[in-house]
């Protein structure tokens, strides 16, 4: 494992981004545990797209203007959704008191959906993990198991440390009803303008 790896890897995952919106957003909304899921989810949502860029998928994606249109469009109405549910403080991000066993599954799956409906996830998978696998390397499929693995815990580490950071603010800002309706139409611009840069990307 290189440092050039690690240290490309932490900026990469650190970048403000979807990911790391939605485990804020939860965090404020339902507290330190629902933070844990959002954080879970996300890294979970890491697992298709790796196994997309093994397989090939992410290469018919990069090649297939059909294939790749028709997932970027699923994320982008589902950014815009997620926007719609912040303005209206609904499902994973309303704000909850004592968030409930069922509110933090559906935080998990939504955390999920998230990165299975980003494209440019796969490609990224296909285009940054290949540049640390050496050409002589005899077994180049468990090293890219093994960068995945690393990649995925440090998603992990960074955004749960995001969500606890924002969890402990949380008492100080469900108290005020003005920040947080400053804060639900901050987050549902923030979904809207990422869908809007995913609905603006290109192959």
């Amino acid at each position: 494992m290189t440092l050039s790896f690690l240290l490309t890897s932490l900026i990469v995952v650190a970048s403000p981004g979807t990911g790391v919106l939605y485990t804020l957003a939860v965090a404020l909304a339902q507290g330190s545990r629902a933070s844990i899921a959002a954080a879970f989810g996300c890294t979970l949502g890491i697992v298709p797209q790796m196994v997309g860029a093994m397989l090939g998928l992410a290469a018919i994606l990069h090649t297939s203007a059909l294939a790749f249109a028709a997932l970027k469009w699923c994320g982008v109405a589902y950014l815009l959704y997620m926007a719609w549910q912040a303005l209206r403080d609904k499902g994973a991000l309303a704000i909850a008191a004592q968030p409930s066993a069922k509110s933090q599954r559906r935080v998990i799956v939504t955390a999920i959906l998230i990165n299975i409906l980003n494209p440019k996830l796969s490609i990224f998978f296909l285009a940054f993990l290949p540049q640390f696998i050496a050409a002589d390397e005899p077994h180049p499929a468990a090293r890219l198991l093994e960068l995945s693995a690393v990649f995925m815990a440090m998603t992990f580490g960074v955004f749960a440390l995001y969500g606890l950071f924002a969890a402990a603010v949380r008492d100080r800002v469900i108290s005020r009803p003005a920040v947080i309706a400053w804060l639900r139409r901050s987050f549902a611009a923030g979904f809207a303008a990422l869908g809007v840069r995913l609905a603006l990307s290109e192959r």
